[in-house]
């Protein structure tokens, strides 16, 4: 065992280059390594380190930031220099670099920070666990937002990297060092905050830099590079979302044996939920399908290889976050918690029934959500899963052949739901 804790204690050396040029017909794209002079856990002495080490300790790794080069390929313009946050952390922006970085500290922020881009009109918070969001949400203030993401799933984003779209004030800190995060990142820091944080000795606590320009990164694109088993490489565009605001939705609409099928006009606010959710699917892993409400996810299934079967797991998700939420309100512990204290005759078994029943009764707070598909639904059971849970308003790229069927669920359903086709599925492998 000491042996396991010492790897993930240990920062490696890695033995990738200082600079990486990567040439694209007579294009070059130019990179450098990013190190940072960070203390050394043991003796306190300042050593200069890339990252601790990949996604697993024993991976040697590294990471660059682009720095030169304009890539032009067709009618596409890609990303050029100038934009670096993630690939550009340096020791200024490490107000408290905690234990040395990995690699799924950055690509956490990253991936937060591909959601965030388009979730800028409110005080905005994103929770990544594994790179995929485990809750995301608006609020009032930043700290009504980050209060409300961290209770969509408390025990997913323990450990987790939280990403704030406004400076952080007391009032966010406060909640924030009552939990068990890995890294913030945020634009800014109010006066007196990142002291406070900082007695969370092993927090990295992260200023992004030109997080000024993030809502310019929703119009480009840059090259994504996926690496084979065999060495080999598939490089393509990365993809860009279409649906920026409510009006970019398409009506959902269907004709199948000359009969057109539609379904009841969603409302503004359904909308709202509907654009929420389908930016906070830029993020999630495919198959996925996630239910929001009022601004805030409600359950987020990821990574299945069935849609009916996703449809299910985020319902099945939404419930256990819903009781854990309950329970941790009304007695300050994990529902699971709760359930080994009862079983060890400690707490009374009425407490659980009473969480139990009102769970049910809320159906895990989906009654009143939208849900939210980033590939069309080949059959309508993965509607109808939903529908049994009161949702009212779905978003999917539209496309199946069964759409028709889609749409009439929703019609049959008490009350009626309203669909709307986003025109493009939203995969992320």
């Amino acid at each position: 065992m000491s042996d396991i804790k010492k790897m993930y204690r240990t920062v490696m050396d890695d033995h990738f280059p200082e600079k990486l040029t990567i040439e694209f017909g007579d294009q070059k794209l130019k990179y450098r390594k990013r190190t940072w002079k960070l203390p050394d856990e043991k003796t306190g002495e300042l050593i200069e380190k890339g990252l601790r080490y990949g996604e697993n300790p024993g991976q040697e790794a590294a990471l660059y930031e682009l720095v030169k080069g304009n890539l032009e390929l067709g009618e596409c313009r890609f990303l050029e220099p100038g934009y670096g946050m993630v690939s550009a952390i340096d020791e200024a922006a490490m107000l408290q670099a905690g234990k040395h970085p990995g690699k799924t500290n950055l690509t956490d922020i990253d991936n937060a920070l591909n959601i965030m881009k388009f979730l800028l009109k409110r005080p905005g918070v994103v929770i990544v666990k594994h790179n995929n969001p485990c809750g995301v949400a608006y609020g009032d203030s930043l700290a009504q937002a980050y209060d409300r993401a961290n209770l969509a799933d408390r025990i997913a984003a323990f450990g987790g990297c939280a990403v704030f779209n406004r400076a952080m004030d007391r009032a966010t800190a406060e909640l924030v060092v009552e939990n068990y995060l890995e890294v913030i990142a945020a634009p800014d820091y109010e006066e007196g905050v990142v002291d406070l944080l900082r007695t969370k000795k092993d927090l990295r606590i992260v200023q992004v830099p030109r997080f000024d320009k993030l809502a310019e990164l929703c119009h480009k694109r840059f090259v994504d590079i996926k690496c084979l088993n065999d060495g080999g490489l598939i490089v393509q565009q990365s993809p860009l979302n279409a649906i920026l605001e409510v009006s970019d939705f398409k009506p959902a609409v269907a004709v199948h044996q000359g009969v057109e099928y539609r379904t009841r006009p969603a409302t503004p606010a359904e909308l709202e939920d509907l654009l929420f959710g389908w930016q906070v699917e830029q993020g999630v892993t495919s198959n996925s399908v996630l239910y929001v409400k009022d601004g805030c996810t409600v359950g987020i299934g990821t990574g299945e290889q069935d849609r009916v079967g996703v449809a299910e797991i985020a319902i099945y998700k939404a419930y256990t976050k819903y009781a854990d939420a309950l329970c941790f309100k009304k007695l300050g512990k994990s529902y699971k918690d709760l359930e080994l204290e009862i079983e060890q005759g400690r707490a009374d078994r009425s407490l659980k029934e009473e969480i139990d029943a009102r769970t049910r009764t809320d159906k895990g707070g989906l009654i009143g959500a939208a849900m939210i598909s980033d590939a069309f639904f080949p059959f309508r059971d993965g509607v109808d899963v939903a529908l049994r849970q009161g949702i009212v308003a779905i978003a999917h790229p539209g496309g199946s052949l069964r759409d028709f069927e889609s749409i009439q669920a929703c019609n049959e359903a008490r009350p009626p739901a309203a669909m709307v086709f986003t025109g493009q599925r939203a995969f992320k492998h």
